[in-house]
């Protein structure tokens, strides 16, 4: 092949190769991504329903804070899915075995690792997770190439939790206050958190200290007077291991706890953690508005979720 044929050759590759790529501007920059990705590695808990929910099976995923390896409402969807350790701690060498065309995952967890996640294949990342979740949801489907897809899907999703609310009525007026009892770290959350966004789909009102930037508050038992609302919803670790519930026990008898309007209105109920707290994806969203709906004694037409 002369140098003229092999220049225009390689001129063809380059035009064929860009116009099947598009490029995406990330929280970390700007990458090209390939526009129908066939092998995707997913590194948050959130993505990885974001992805199912969109009907895409990852080959390799981030495991799931509780689960051996993920979570039992995604592990029949993920049975050829490969395990990446957990969100801080993805194992690179199981990572690039893989041969992903595509990596998704978030600055809050992996920015320190963007550069060698991004010598395996392009990789592209969400700024942070947690109250950020619906947004990432419409990006990972743009990253995809199903962004009308996922558009329609997050507004399937605020419609119910609009339809929840009407269902429920005057009710969604009580403060909802959300607090987790874990041994060692108790914590308040406001309305950027994902339990919070949800309620918010719904239209519930907040105590206005949980209306907050920050995700959640750490306190010890002189500040559970900050954890007073018209009603209160806490988890805990849903193993119910003796050392939880012992913690539990020791704060939901605590006088302070006891004087709550809410605890003496009988408006206090535990809730799934998985679901409202450690899912963080539309999955566990669509769980949270069932939970809602039956706490409130609301029936609601079925959807597919």
């Amino acid at each position: 092949m002369t140098n003229r044929l092999l220049a225009t050759a390689l001129v063809a590759l380059a035009l064929i190769a860009s116009a099947q790529a598009r490029e995406i501007t990330h929280a970390m920059g700007v990458t090209e991504v390939p526009d129908s990705p066939q092998r995707i590695a997913i590194l948050t808990n959130e993505g990885t329903e974001a992805l199912l929910h969109l009907g895409v099976v990852p080959v390799g995923a981030a495991q799931s804070w509780e689960g051996n390896p993920f979570y039992p409402h995604l592990a029949d969807k993920l049975t050829d899915t490969v395990s990446l350790g957990t969100e801080t701690a993805i194992n690179l060498e199981v990572l690039a075995a893989l041969e992903p065309d595509l990596i998704i995952g978030t600055m809050v967890r992996q920015e320190k690792i963007y550069e060698q996640l991004s010598a395996i294949a392009p990789t592209v990342m969400s700024t942070t997770i947690g109250s950020a979740w619906l947004d990432n949801y419409q990006f990972y489907g743009d990253v995809i190439g199903l962004g009308d897809e996922a558009k329609a899907n997050v507004d399937a999703l605020r419609a119910r939790g609009a339809e929840l609310g009407a269902a429920i009525g005057d009710a969604v007026n009580e403060e909802i206050s959300l607090v987790r009892f874990a041994p060692g770290r108790t914590r308040i959350y406001s309305d950027h958190s994902f339990p919070g966004v949800v309620l918010d789909l719904v239209g519930f009102a907040r105590p206005a200290n949980q209306r907050s930037e920050e995700t959640f508050v750490q306190i010890g038992k002189e500040r559970i007077p900050e954890m007073a609302g018209d009603r209160i919803f806490y988890f805990a670790p849903d193993d119910d291991n003796a050392e939880s519930l012992a913690n539990l026990d020791e704060w939901l008898n605590d006088p302070l706890f006891m004087q709550l309007e809410a605890t003496k209105a009988g408006k206090v109920a535990r809730v799934g953690e998985l679901a409202w707290n450690l899912g963080g994806g539309i999955y566990s969203a669509y769980m949270m508005l069932d939970d809602l709906a039956g706490i409130y004694g609301v029936t609601l037409p079925p959807q597919a979720n």
